[in-house]
């Protein structure tokens, strides 16, 4: 005979009992607390306004004539514009390619059609100094591009490293034509 003092009653199966009701409210009441802290943190993450205002800069190339340089920012970085001369664009065409430390030709650092003009990111690849060579006045090293006073880095009229500590050419940002006096930067 079975002892009925050990008898325990269970909810039929399928039947949803108090408590699984009250854990289905405390789970779905703790995934909406999660979100609620986490989306702030997450949004926080992405680029501000200001950066995102920034993310491309128009250049008005009509002003800046053959061999002058100018410098703008973007994303918070040097950008040097240059209008390279007749001569600075033969010399850097005509450089053998096993003489760079990066080996990198000409035609691959400029947009076709616009070979004249360069544009490179203005941080020196050795420590992240600002190279000088955009003003008439600064000093261009021995390849007449950009020199990097801090250690002695010397970059050639289409940016790419020729002497000192740099291990890489000048970085290209993104840039394309909108025309010929005009280019977009990012």
């Amino acid at each position: 005979m079975a002892d009925s003092s050990a008898v325990t009653h269970h909810a039929p199966s399928g039947d949803v009992t108090k408590r699984d009701l009250l854990q289905l409210i405390l789970t779905a009441g703790a995934a909406v607390g999660v979100g609620a802290i986490a989306w702030p943190l997450i949004d926080s993450m992405n680029p501000s306004k200001d950066v995102l205002a920034l993310s491309s800069v128009d250049v008005d190339l009509a002003p800046v004539v053959e061999g002058q340089g100018i410098t703008i920012v973007w994303q918070g970085k040097p950008i040097f514009v240059r209008h390279r001369t007749p001569a600075e664009i033969k010399s850097a065409q005509d450089v053998a390619l096993n003489d760079l430390i990066e080996p990198q030709a000409d035609s691959a650092r400029v947009k076709a059609g616009h070979d004249q003009w360069i544009v490179l990111i203005g941080i020196c690849t050795h420590l992240g100094c600002v190279p000088l060579g955009n003003k008439p006045s600064d000093p261009r090293g021995e390849w007449g591009g950009w020199f990097c006073p801090c250690h002695g880095s010397q970059y050639d009229t289409s940016g790419r490293v020729r002497h000192g500590p740099a291990p890489l050419n000048l970085y290209l940002p993104p840039y394309a034509f909108e025309s010929d006096t005009k280019i977009k930067v990012g």
